[in-house]
């Protein structure tokens, strides 16, 4: 059904399919949420329930939401211009954040609300039969749409729509406290709904800091996806003629948005306008294949002399040994030998090392070096020092 809705649905990877599927969620969610509100407004009022007429503002509240989704995917969709060359694809994430918020603001005020009411509680309402039987219908309402914009979410991978589903949910939570209040409060007492209504609502304010984090993290920020980091690795490993990769580094500027660079390792004996094709190739292919902008930094090195293969060997055990010490991951790369004057010999290289690495770079320098001047005193150590920006190794 949604193929024939949504046009090329079944292509998420395509930042202008995102958008519609966006933006038609949230036109679902502002129609069905002004039509709960509407339900709830009018049973409350003939029916006197304050519960209830607080209850239906919440769906309003929710509609509120929903624009805001719109609001945003619109947004996202806007194409890149003189003042914003990388495009508007994060509007998608400050609208799932201000959604977060929604969240938490209904959340808080249905504790207060509650805790009102245990303090002071009141006469209890009482509603007739087919009251009860409405209100328990619009449960039903908008637990689908939660399940529609967690379905969309995933479809998408949209941070915004699933804090939209925590937000429908928070909902049929909210409404499920109001029918149980509605059938225990004339029985248990009138302190019955308030302590209900508590209950829920730090559920729902949990629910809501957690999407506030997560929304959040992903505007600062947050690492890459371990998967999408390996999937770039092994894409462009899988060429002829690349000894290895490091420096890898990813900018995301929203979905369908992403900026990678890379250093890739090449024999530096092989012809340059070769090497210099493959890196053009690679990256032509990545931008074809994934949607990816990729910048690849040719790095020539040395793999057919004996003396520098042995000193590598001999390095490599070196930082294997001190990765198991210290628990934390290292590797090397552009590492180079040069020899100089009065039998000296420079050791040249880069090491990546996690944001967890308890040494700073000047410690690791230290070492190092000293491990090396055991195998020979008269080597002189240039060491370049570089951190991770993703949590798990490209390498594995």
């Amino acid at each position: 059904m949604l193929n024939k809705l949504i046009k090329d649905y079944d292509h998420p990877e395509r930042p202008e399919v995102r958008v519609r599927v966006g933006r038609f969620a949230g036109f679902v969610g502002i129609i069905l949420n002004v039509l709960l509100f509407a339900c709830k407004l009018v049973i409350g009022l003939l029916s006197g329930g304050a519960s209830l007429v607080a209850d239906s503002l919440n769906n309003l509240s929710d509609a509120g939401s929903n624009v805001l989704t719109v609001a945003g995917y619109t947004m996202s969709g806007k194409p890149a211009d003189k003042d914003h060359p990388y495009g508007h694809a994060r509007m998608e994430y400050l609208s799932s954040l201000l959604i977060s918020v929604f969240v938490i603001v209904i959340g808080f005020e249905m504790l207060t609300t509650s805790i009102q009411k245990i303090i002071t509680p009141t006469v209890a309402e009482r509603y007739d039969t087919i009251a009860i039987i409405i209100i328990a219908s619009t449960i039903l309402v908008k637990l689908l749409m939660s399940l529609f914009f967690r379905k969309l979410g995933k479809h998408i991978d949209s941070s915004t729509l699933k804090a939209s589903f925590a937000d429908s949910i928070s909902d049929v939570i909210a409404t499920s406290a109001v029918v149980v209040g509605m059938l225990l409060t004339p029985v248990t007492g009138p302190m019955t709904d308030g302590i209900i209504g508590a209950l829920i609502s730090v559920y729902i304010l949990i629910m809501g800091i957690k999407l506030v984090v997560e929304s959040s993290n992903t505007l600062i920020g947050k690492a890459p996806d371990a998967h999408f980091i390996a999937s770039i690795n092994k894409k462009i490993r899988s060429y002829d003629g690349v000894l290895g990769i490091h420096d890898l580094v990813v900018h995301s500027y929203g979905a369908g948005k992403t900026f990678v660079s890379a250093h890739v390792e090449v024999d530096s004996e092989s012809d340059v306008l070769l090497s210099h094709d493959m890196i053009d190739a690679i990256e032509s292919d990545v931008l074809r294949d994934m949607g990816i902008n990729l910048v690849i930094h040719m790095d020539p090195i040395c793999i057919t002399d004996p003396e520098t293969n042995a000193m590598r060997e001999k390095v490599s055990k070196i930082l294997s040994d001190m990765a198991s010490e210290y628990n934390s991951p290292i590797s090397m790369h552009d590492f180079r030998v040069v020899k100089g004057y009065a039998s000296q010999t420079k050791i040249l290289f880069d090491i990546n090392v996690s944001t967890e690495m308890p040494l700073s770079n000047d410690e690791l320098y230290e070492q190092i070096s000293d491990e090396i001047k055991k195998i020979n005193p008269l080597c002189i150590l240039i060491l370049t020092v570089d951190r991770d920006y993703f949590s798990q190794r490209y390498e594995s």
